[in-house]
């Protein structure tokens, strides 16, 4: 059955009235009216409430919410309780707690500590769900689900070991594929039975950090996608089961972090109606780092997603927490509806008495008054957002340039052992995004199983695994017409973790015309430089030795042994070009190479005059372009020329010459 899109433009967030009187809700909900709030999370952590013994269930407070909320019109996501366990499970059944990296096995407290694969957790949230769901399924407030909440965290428990040779078998079949798949002759690693196969945790075959050092790496990277698809089983079993009961709402889980680890959510989002997204930027975090986020949720599955966080002023979990200055929260949140999000949603509604997160903002403060800064801007956005919210919903964006980005090669990476230890994927793939984000020039943060073809340029930065029929999509792909940037650590090994032979970068030595012999790390306190245009910029991290085949050079590098020998290279490959850039270069570097490979493939930014402001464009159903133009900072910027005489839906007013600190506009043509 075809899902229901959501309503409207939701506006609202988690609430927890089950840490408050009863009498206290109504005067909450007449707040939140004053603020043009539509729609509020419930149950989000309520099992213990719920369910307080086995068996024994109690929904008379949940009742009492959802109607009150009904009653003022609000629309409703109704969450599953499931990411945090009451005491008696733990007392009763230990199993339910996960097994950590260390060979630890939890106990009561904390969230996010369930076993993913254990037998008695799997049956208790199914139980709940059901009754959830039967109790539930048919209201009409409820406009959307959301289960559990912000997957992630693995187990290495007894069950999850059981699991994952089972997972195995699926996987290779054969032993003998399973050894060569993670080249087990190494350090007289060879299986001979399934059962001799342990997970990877500190105690085995990993070290260090969780996720940074294992000696076996086809063993861990495999470990990290069974996890994933473990968590995403539990997913789809609640899923499931709330679609025997509401088949037609849509059913999601919040995605988060910088992105999360432990969960591919390229996998994941095939099984979401609705990406769902908490977004919490860091005080010292550069604006491009949550664009990104939103790009690659708006691209999960290349429609809006919902906000389903974020904070109207401070969060509790930084080491240093600063007020968002004035209209930085108004800016902060519209940048995401710019970028895709059909909903703004905090957490947290009213600000908890107790707990961890009790310093965490809410829309209700301590102080209970309205008369404040921080709810004053959050009554602003809510009339914003009632008035231009049904011109935004289900616009989409049209982006030329696909960044990849890919959950094998984040695990393979960052898991590589040799050349350097600084080998980080999210920051390097930031680089590139930042330079599209700078120009405005519309992106995409693709998989690399996304089509190729609708792009005029893919962006493949340290594309270390090439999974097998990768590389020759991408040979494909610029032969056609195309145009592709690779880097250095890319085309290096197959999705088993065992190097390509022949020289790097394996499959797409072809398309870029050169091969690496040899790679330098670039020591902390020595400075290496490379030459483009006549300038020296500064290269980090590592150097690759690039011998052409075919292509051009159009950068060097300027000192060192290998001085004059190309540091990036440019490549005609049928009707398309291709270009491999060597080293880790400085932002102005690659400003150089970039502005190459913009001009050479012909996108186009948004606006042809320099800028500092943020502008994006989302389409409306039917055609109309919605710029939105940003401050991020605290200083004032003058409107692009493109944009005068344009109205803006916020003020329905002409647009402002001059943008003062954190100030928005959404424009239309006249």
């Amino acid at each position: 059955m075809e899902k229901k899109a959501l309503p409207r433009f939701l506006y609202g967030g988690d609430y927890n009235p089950e840490q408050w009187p009863a009498d206290t809700w109504p005067q909450d909900i007449q707040v939140f009216k004053q603020a043009d709030i539509n729609s509020a999370t419930v149950n989000v952590f309520s099992w213990a409430l719920l369910e307080p013994q086995e068996g024994q269930y109690d929904f008379s407070k949940l009742d009492q919410i959802v109607d009150e909320l009904a009653a003022a019109d609000f629309d409703i996501v109704m969450a599953t309780s499931t990411a945090a366990m009451p005491a008696w499970m733990f007392k009763k059944y230990p199993g339910v707690a996960r097994v950590d990296y260390q060979g630890r096995r939890h106990v009561f407290g904390q969230r996010h500590n369930f076993c993913p694969t254990s037998p008695d957790y799997q049956r208790l949230a199914s139980d709940l769900v059901t009754r959830l769901a039967k109790r539930y399924g048919d209201n009409p407030r409820i406009v959307a689900w959301h289960v559990n909440n912000e997957y992630g965290g693995n187990c290495y428990c007894d069950h999850c070991a059981a699991a994952f040779r089972q997972w195995l078998r699926a996987r290779y079949q054969t032993l003998d594929k399973l050894n060569a798949a993670w080249n087990m002759n190494v350090w007289s690693h060879t299986i001979h039975d399934w059962d001799e196969i342990v997970v990877p945790n500190e105690l085995g075959d990993a070290w260090g950090p969780e996720g940074t050092e294992t000696i076996v790496a086809g063993l861990s990277i495999d470990y990290l996608r069974f996890q994933s698809d473990a968590m995403l089983d539990l997913f789809k079993m609640e899923k499931g089961i709330i679609e025997q009961f509401a088949p037609d709402v849509p059913v999601t889980t919040n995605f988060h972090s910088l992105p999360n680890k432990m969960v591919d959510y390229q996998k994941w989002a095939k099984a979401q109606d609705i990406i769902s997204y908490d977004s919490y930027p860091a005080y010292s975090m550069p604006t491009y780092h949550p664009v990104f986020l939103y790009d690659l949720m708006r691209t999960l599955k290349h429609q809006p997603f919902m906000l389903m966080e974020s904070t109207p002023a401070q969060v509790n979990w930084q080491p240093y927490s600063p007020l968002k200055r004035p209209g930085q929260m108004r800016a902060t949140e519209l940048q995401a509806v710019a970028h895709g999000a059909d909903t703004v949603q905090f957490f947290q509604l009213k600000q908890a008495v107790g707990g961890s997160e009790k310093f965490h903002s809410a829309v209700i403060a301590h102080s209970g008054r309205t008369d404040t800064r921080a709810f004053k801007e959050v009554a602003r956005l809510g009339h914003d957002l009632k008035k231009v919210g049904p011109t935004i919903k289900d616009a989409n964006i049209h982006a030329k340039v696909g960044i990849v980005f890919d959950w094998s090669n984040f695990w393979s990476l960052e898991y590589v052992d040799g050349i350097t230890q600084d080998l980080q994927y999210v920051p390097i793939i930031l680089d590139y995004y930042r330079q599209f984000y700078e120009r405005n020039i519309p992106t995409d943060v693709i998989s690399v199983d996304d089509d190729f073809s609708q792009y005029d340029l893919v962006v493949a930065p340290v594309l270390y695994m090439v999974k097998p029929g990768l590389g020759e999509k991408i040979n494909r792909y610029v032969e056609e017409g195309g145009h592709f940037l690779t880097s250095f650590m890319s085309g290096m090994v197959n999705s088993s973790d065992n190097v390509y032979l022949g020289g790097y970068p394996g499959p797409l030595e072809d398309v870029t015309g050169a091969w690496v012999e040899e790679s330098d790390a670039v020591v902390p306190g020595h400075r290496t430089t490379v030459r483009i245009n006549d300038h020296e910029y500064d290269a980090h991290l590592i150097c690759d030795q690039i011998h052409l085949t075919g292509a051009q050079a159009v950068a060097t590098y300027a000192n060192e042994f290998y001085v004059g020998t190309p540091a990036a290279t440019e490549n005609q490959y049928g009707r398309g070009m291709a270009w491999y850039v060597g080293s880790r270069l400085d932002h102005g570097g690659l400003w150089q190479i970039i502005d190459r490979v913009v001009k050479a493939s012909g996108v186009k930014s948004l606006v042809d005059e320099a800028t500092a402001l943020e502008i994006t464009a989302r389409t409306t159903t039917d055609g109309h372009c919605l710029y939105f133009v940003l401050n991020m900072s605290n200083d004032q910027h003058a409107l692009p020329m493109k944009f005068r005489g344009y109205r803006d839906l916020l003020t329905g007013q002409v647009a402002k010459p001059i943008l003062a600190g954190w100030d928005v506009e959404i424009l239309t043509r006249p």
